[in-house]
């Protein structure tokens, strides 16, 4: 489906649920992490792109403080508070990311309206694609309009840092701001280098289709929670580690300080983190050199570095990566919090169809849920629709 898909159907709902026509449509985008997982809370480097996929909200302004919030997803119910109680503790479930934005917002000094809002999104959930931050992305950025903030690269970074307190502060669960960043700064054709630690981005043409590749996701549909405790644990593994070496970043450790390290599992974390990031260089260099093709053994070694040694993984995931390996990928590798969710494979487009029976039949014969492939592309950041 298209945004204006998700858009219509966003109006619908919106009509439905409260019996108003919206003011304007917004919608922002999924993402794909390319290579720089569980960096960006780290202060490492990062290289995702934003898809064609998006999470649309329509919006419209009402002239009190009341926020009323509906999704096209059955099994999200309903939300109605004021705009004084959107804060930490006070909303849970789905409109936790969409209350907690507002609230985010107004910390930041927006002077937000009361709203009602329907939401309808094509990003798979807990598939490791970014569904929460397509979500807040898209209600940061139509919440700033509404309340008659210009758009700026000043206000898309203000919005970036809205959403990323949504998600850390209201739903609880500490992301780094890689997701919101790349939903709110992202630029069609190119995937966004994140320098975590201040924001700074920069756009890198990838060229897939002019080295005659594509970027298959292959969606497990073993769904995963941000919130559910162990991305926690492994964000405060890393901050113990970098007290232990006495470093504001764990990204700023080198491969020495991971000997310094006398407990294996905060070794295991950091060697993660440095190889990570030194992966990401690597990439980066090989994109801008036009040699993308050349980028599969770094996927595959990061896959590796996530199963063993930063243990995020899952059965599913190393499955559908071994046999989209063995059936053609250029290399392959889990993406997004872990635990469940998705993995991407580089490959040629004749080899699509073959790579997507084998990890069918893959999963099937282990008794598996039968994975979802897709190809995708890459899309613009948030924007108005209507």
């Amino acid at each position: 489906m298209s945004g204006q898909d998700q858009a219509d159907l966003a109006a619908q709902a919106l009509q439905e649920a409260f019996g108003v026509e919206p003011d304007g449509v917004w919608a922002a985008p999924g993402r794909v992490n390319l290579i720089g997982e569980h960096v960006d809370y780290n202060g490492g480097r990062c290289l995702p792109m934003a898809l064609t996929r998006v999470t649309a909200a329509a919006v419209r302004r009402r002239d009190d403080d009341v926020v009323r919030l509906a999704s096209t997803d059955p099994e999200a119910p309903v939300f109605e508070g004021s705009l004084d109680a959107l804060g930490p503790g006070q909303v849970s479930g789905w409109a936790g990311y969409a209350a907690g934005t507002l609230w985010a917002l107004q910390q930041a000094g927006v002077e937000v309206p009361g709203l009602d809002l329907a939401v309808s999104s094509d990003v798979p959930l807990g598939a490791g694609l970014s569904s929460s931050a397509s979500l807040e992305a898209t209600v940061a950025i139509a919440a700033a309009e509404l309340a008659g903030r210009a758009d700026s690269p000043e206000l898309r970074h203000l919005l970036v840092q809205a959403a990323i307190r949504a998600e850390n502060e209201v739903v609880g669960a500490g992301t780094g701001g890689m997701d919101q960043t790349v939903a709110l700064l992202a630029e069609e054709g190119s995937a966004l280098l994140i320098h975590t630690r201040d924001f700074r981005t920069e756009p890198v043409q990838l060229g897939l289709e002019e080295a005659g590749l594509e970027l298959m996701v292959i969606d497990t549909r073993v769904t995963h929670s941000l919130a559910d405790g162990q991305y926690a644990k492994r964000r405060a593994d890393c901050d113990e580690a970098a007290r232990q070496l006495g470093l504001e970043w764990l990204s700023d450790a080198t491969e020495a300080d991971v000997d310094r390290l006398t407990d294996e599992r905060l070794r295991a974390r950091t060697r993660h983190v440095v190889g990570e990031n030194q992966r990401v260089d690597r990439v980066v260099e090989l994109v801008r050199a036009g040699r993308v093709a050349e980028i599969g053994p770094l996927l595959d070694a990061s896959h590796v570095s996530l199963r063993d040694d930063y243990e995020v993984s899952a059965t599913e995931l190393d499955l559908v990566v071994e046999a989209a390996r063995k059936a053609g990928a250029l290399g392959a590798r889990m993406v997004g919090g872990g635990f469940g969710g998705s993995a991407i494979a580089l490959i040629r487009p004749g080899d699509a169809q073959a790579i997507s029976d084998a990890v069918v039949a893959a999963c099937r014969e282990r008794g598996l849920t039968e994975p979802g492939t897709l190809t995708v592309t890459s899309g613009p950041a948030a924007r108005r629709l209507s």
